[in-house]
This record gives C-alpha cells, sequence and structure tokens, in this order.
C-alpha cells in the first residue's frame, strides 16, 4: 500500500453484502441518499496546486465522501452497538449519543445498544461499571442538558481487556467520541481487533472544544464555545469601562491551540489583546504587553484582555514537567498569572485599577449544545452510524471542505491543527484588536 492509500483509504471489515435498510425504505428511483465508497472530496481545492498535481501526473489527493452505503456489512437484527465518551466534557456529547442511537433504531432496526459508562473504566471488570440500555425513550431528551449521560474518565487502560470485553458482549459496532488521546486509543484498540480476526468495527467521533484535530475543519462544541465566551467578553468590557482604568481579563480554554480566543475576539470586537499559545508575547520591556496596556489605559481609560489556557507558558520554570492521567501536560494557570502581573505593575507605578478576571471554562465545557452545534453533531452521529454499519473500522469522521467524510484515523491520530501566525484568521484578530506584535524581538 502505498502512502497515499495510508492517508486517505478507509479499512473494511470484508465485503458489504446486504441491502441496506435505507434503500428499502426510500421512494421507487430515490438514490439521492445513497453515497458509493468512489464518491471523493477532495483535500486541497486551490486551482493552483490541482494544476501541478495534475501536470506532474498524480492523483490529488481525497477523501471518501460519508452517508449511507447501499450495501451494509452487518445484519441489523443480530448487531449489538456500544458506545463510550472519553476524556473532558464538552457541549454536543448528548447530541452526538441521541443521533447515533435514533439513527441505529429507527434507520437500521438495531435493537441492541450499550452505552458504556465513565471511558474506557466501563470495559475493566475491576471498575465494576454498569452498561446502560440505550433506547429511543432514554435518549429522547438528553441533548437539553450538558455533559456526557454515560459519563467520562481519563487515563489509559488495558487495551486487551477492552477487547475482551467487546468479545464478550459480541459486539459489532463500537462507538468512541473523544479527542486526540481517545482517537489514539481508538485506533490501538482497531489494530488488535485486526489482528484477532474479530469483526468488530471501530468508528471515532472527533471531539475537542479547542477545535484542534489535525485535518477536521470544524469540531462541535466549538461553536457553543464561542458563542459563550464572547458573552464573557462582554461582561468584561462593561466591566472595565464602569470603573476608571478598569481592565477585563477573561481566561479562555485553548490548551495548545488559540481558536475559540481568536474566534470569540471577531465574534465580540471589544477585545484590546488576545494571547494565544501559537503567537509569542513578552510581559516586560518597550514592546510587551505590561506596557502595552499601560499605554492602553492612558490613552483610553479602560482594557480587555483575552488569554487562551495554554500561551505564556514560557514564563513558568517548570511548565512541561507534569503530566495528568491521559498524558497531556498540566498547564500552568497563565491567567492568574498574568492578573497578578498586571497587578504588581500597576502598584510598582502607584497607578490606581480596577481589574475583573473572568474564567468560564468549565461552565463552557459542561453547558449544552447551542442551535448550530446540535445541527452539527447530528450529521456526525449519522454519519458515523452510516460508516460503522458499512463495515468500516479505525474511521474517524470528519468535516472537511463543507462536507462530512470518512478518514483514517491513523491520519489524525497524535496531530494537531493550530493557528497559522500568517493566516487569516490571527490577520483578523490583530486588525481587531489593534494590539500589534508584544515581543521585544
Amino acid at each position: 500500500m502505498n502512502d497515499t492509500a495510508i492517508f486517505t483509504e478507509i479499512i473494511t471489515l470484508g465485503e458489504a453484502k446486504i441491502s441496506s435498510p435505507i434503500r428499502q425504505r426510500s421512494k421507487k428511483g430515490d438514490r439521492l441518499s445513497l453515497v458509493s465508497d468512489k464518491r471523493r472530496i477532495l483535500i486541497d481545492v486551490d486551482a493552483a496546486a490541482l494544476a501541478e498535481t495534475v501536470k506532474e501526473g498524480q492523483a490529488p489527493l481525497s477523501f471518501e465522501l460519508a452517508g449511507p452505503r447501499e450495501k451494509i456489512f452487518f445484519d441489523p437484527s443480530k448487531l449489538r452497538c456500544a458506545l463510550v465518551t472519553c476524556g473532558g466534557l464538552c457541549p454536543g456529547l448528548n447530541d452526538i449519543i441521541r443521533s447515533i442511537v435514533l439513527e441505529l433504531h429507527y434507520g437500521y432496526g438495531v435493537r441492541n445498544i450499550y452505552g458504556i459508562k465513565y471511558g474506557l473504566q466501563g470495559f475493566i471488570p475491576k471498575y465494576g461499571h454498569n452498561l446502560i440500555h440505550l433506547t429511543p425513550d432514554f435518549v429522547v431528551n438528553i441533548h437539553k442538558q450538558g455533559g456526557s449521560v454515560l459519563g467520562s474518565s481519563r487515563g489509559p487502560q488495558d487495551i486487551g481487556e477492552i477487547i475482551d470485553c467487546l468479545d464478550r458482549m459480541n459486539v459489532g459496532v463500537l462507538f468512541m467520541i473523544g479527542g486526540d488521546g481517545t482517537l489514539m486509543a481508538a485506533t490501538r484498540i482497531a489494530d488488535a481487533i485486526l489482528e484477532r480476526n474479530l469483526k468488530i468495527g471501530v468508528i471515532g467521533v472527533p471531539k475537542t472544544i479547542d477545535n484542534d484535530i489535525y485535518l477536521v475543519s470544524r469540531s462541535f462544541g466549538f461553536d457553543t464555545a464561542v458563542d459563550v465566551a464572547t458573552q464573557a467578553i462582554t461582561g468584561a468590557h462593561n466591566e472595565a469601562e464602569g470603573y476608571p482604568n478598569g481592565i477585563g481579563l477573561i481566561k479562555l480554554m485553548g490548551r495548545h491551540s488559540g481558536f475559540i480566543a481568536a474566534t470569540a475576539v471577531l465574534a465580540q470586537q471589544d477585545v484590546n489583546f488576545v494571547l494565544i499559545p501559537e503567537v509569542d508575547f513578552d510581559l516586560e520591556g518597550p514592546n510587551g504587553l505590561l506596557r502595552a496596556v499601560e499605554d492602553r489605559l492612558a490613552e483610553r481609560g479602560h482594557a480587555v484582555i483575552v488569554v487562551a489556557e495554554g500561551a505564556g507558558q514560557k514564563f513558568f520554570d517548570d511548565a512541561n514537567t507534569e503530566r495528568d492521567a491521559s498524558g497531556n501536560i498540566k498547564l500552568k494557570d497563565v491567567g492568574l498569572f498574568i492578573k497578578d502581573s498586571i497587578i504588581s505593575h500597576f502598584e510598582s507605578k502607584g497607578i490606581d485599577i480596577s481589574l475583573k478576571y473572568i474564567d468560564p471554562s468549565y461552565m463552557i465545557r459542561s453547558l449544552p449544545a447551542n442551535a448550530n452545534d446540535r445541527v452539527f453533531c447530528n450529521f456526525l452521529g449519522r454519519n458515523a452510524v452510516h460508516a460503522g454499519m458499512a463495515g468500516k473500522t479505525n474511521v474517524l469522521i470528519g468535516h472537511w471542505n463543507n462536507h462530512f467524510v470518512n478518514l483514517p484515523m491513523k491520519t489524525v491520530a497524535g496531530k494537531r491543527k493550530k493557528i497559522e501566525p500568517q493566516g487569516m484568521l490571527w490577520r483578523s484578530a490583530l486588525e481587531a484588536t489593534g494590539q500589534g506584535s508584544l515581543t521585544n524581538h
């Protein structure tokens, strides 16, 4: 298999021979809802790049279009499916669960659908977590709740024990909803299943509120996070304007990528400084943040600052040394650090300020999804079912060039999408804030 195939081709458990119930229920002659494996979505739609690729005699890279197939691999009357949510909470988790269950039940007639409690712990006997039998009645209203009705957990579990559990339960399709760590675990589970010659499909649904999954243009929960973040910015701006030398400081999510911070700044253009992990900044010096805030207060009497949680980690001597149960670096609290630095700076100059600090992170994570995210989750969940029923495995349901696509999880896992400092998003954020460079070099 060549590099292009590894990058884009989807593994299947075997030939799909069963006529899909979706086709059988379609009106006569209606084939619009069915998708062929040959339907592809170009990865790069730049005309010049495509022309160069064709000129060199290469086929342009493309992803498989997601959607229901004419033939399916599993017999719905005998199939058992399992769902698990892992990692941090995110708006839309319950919407994903709901759409998967409803599509399995009503779209394909699958009646045995099980929810695994508390992430990968739910597969391991020693934890003793009970299964949840997922039915339409159980999921009918869960989209109105935040969090996950299945619960979650962090940290690795034994891959062999997980597969033993799936085998004992006679599960045919496992839907794993989670972020980068979950997707890497899902890849290892899928590979180990194939090594055992078991007919179990593993379908990943990408979950990251930070919108930082590689080759996925949008992830669920991001729209809700930006929506709520703009409300925090509005509150910070009102507080800053309400007092002499008022400063509003908001810390938003974004461990490695500043998409929430930069996008919220554009959605609510009341911010004067935005700090993200991808772009360096200094505190001290003639071009540092503290001098810039001082100049801003002298000019306008108030200032609003947004900082992503992963920004400014260079200011901590022991940064990047501790890790959580999932193996993620434990970030130092840059929001409180900047708050204390600003207060100390102005105290040393004898300037009175009124600083209000807002951190809405955990409130955002556990909220129900907004309308846009709910629609997006519906598409993700149903396309995950279509992929699973067709016998695909080690596959992720992504969104690329305005289409839902099937991606090999190996292509995505372990990589991150970041803001390009020379790209349009960051340039627009700089134009909206007017902050310029905050470095002394």
